[in-house]
């Protein structure tokens, strides 16, 4: 019973290790599929970068806004 179990064992690892080696390496993902999601990624920080400098824009809008019409800001020395 030793000697089948033994022989069993054996068989099963070498057989996990003729699939492992006899299994074909599976294709590297090609490059036009990587580009939409870059594409999509790199829109999305186009957009946050449009929205924030609409975002200062309008600060500033607002803080020239808020100086009378007769002064003008002093620089700061």
């Amino acid at each position: 019973m030793n000697k089948l179990l033994a022989t069993l064992i054996a068989g099963f690892f070498a057989a996990g290790a003729f699939a492992q080696a006899a299994a074909p390496a599976t294709p590297a993902t090609p490059a036009a599929a990587v580009q939409p999601a870059a594409a999509a990624k790199a829109a999305a920080d186009d957009k946050k970068a449009e929205k924030k400098a609409t975002k200062e824009a309008a600060k500033d809008a607002k803080t020239e806004a808020k100086v009378p019409a007769g002064k003008a800001a002093t620089p700061a020395k």
